[in-house]
């Protein structure tokens, strides 16, 4: 295989790369529109897409396992594989998060919802903006867009860890079903504050990939 063509096949992984987080990105904001409408049937269709992203996960993983198999990849080539392998499950782990948003509006059905939601869709937006940002500092090698990635994670922090309170306080209310509500979207603010972690994760990886070293990045979050 030429270096050329070696090249070539990159460039494809990139784009099919592209495409996964595309198709992520997607199922995220599906899952939370259909929690905001309480549109079941929404919800259902996000369940049912995921087997598409599953593929293109297993598809991104046997390509480059075969790049490196039928090369020896210089050591930035190497990084870069390595990247794009794990970034990938990455996305593909951001699909099973839209999943289970999916999942917990399903469980809520038409159930009159506690509370306007505000803070979810707002998790939501920043954490697919992180998305996207992650996937384009990668294409572009962007050390300063990957920075800034890494930097939003805070806000989106924040934000949940806010959320937490207000919704623990309906949990430790005596309604029961106030409560089980509140459990539901306790756990879809947690599933869009991993979600943002999954996009600091690539951002983090960019850096890895451009300059050869990590950097330390910790999350402040509540346990839920």
């Amino acid at each position: 295989m030429t270096r050329q063509t070696f090249h070539a096949q990159l460039t494809h992984l990139q784009e099919r790369l592209l495409q996964l987080g595309a198709a992520a990105e997607v199922a995220v904001n599906k899952a939370v529109d259909s929690l905001e409408a309480q549109d079941l049937e929404e919800a259902q269709a996000v369940l049912d897409g995921d087997n598409e992203l599953d593929r293109l996960q297993n598809e991104i993983e046997e390509d480059v396992l075969k790049l490196i198999a039928l090369q020896q990849p210089l050591a930035r080539d190497l990084r870069t594989l390595g990247a794009i392998l794990q970034t990938a499950t990455d996305l593909e782990r951001v699909g099973d998060y839209a999943e289970n948003i999916a999942e917990r509006t399903l469980w809520i059905g038409k159930e009159p919802l506690i509370k306007p939601l505000v803070d979810i869709p707002k998790m939501a937006r920043m954490s697919e903006a992180m998305l996207r940002d992650s996937l384009d500092c990668f294409v572009k090698r962007d050390v300063e867009l990957a920075q800034k990635v890494v930097d939003d994670d805070e806000a989106v922090d924040q934000i949940y860890a806010t959320l937490f309170d207000e919704l623990m306080e309906f949990v430790s209310s005596g309604n029961v079903i106030t409560a089980r509500q509140a459990v539901q979207l306790l756990f879809v603010a947690r599933y869009l504050e991993r979600i943002a972690d999954h996009a600091t994760n690539v951002a983090e990886r960019v850096i890895y990939m451009v300059t050869g070293e990590w950097i330390a990045h910790k999350h402040n979050t509540p346990n839920a």
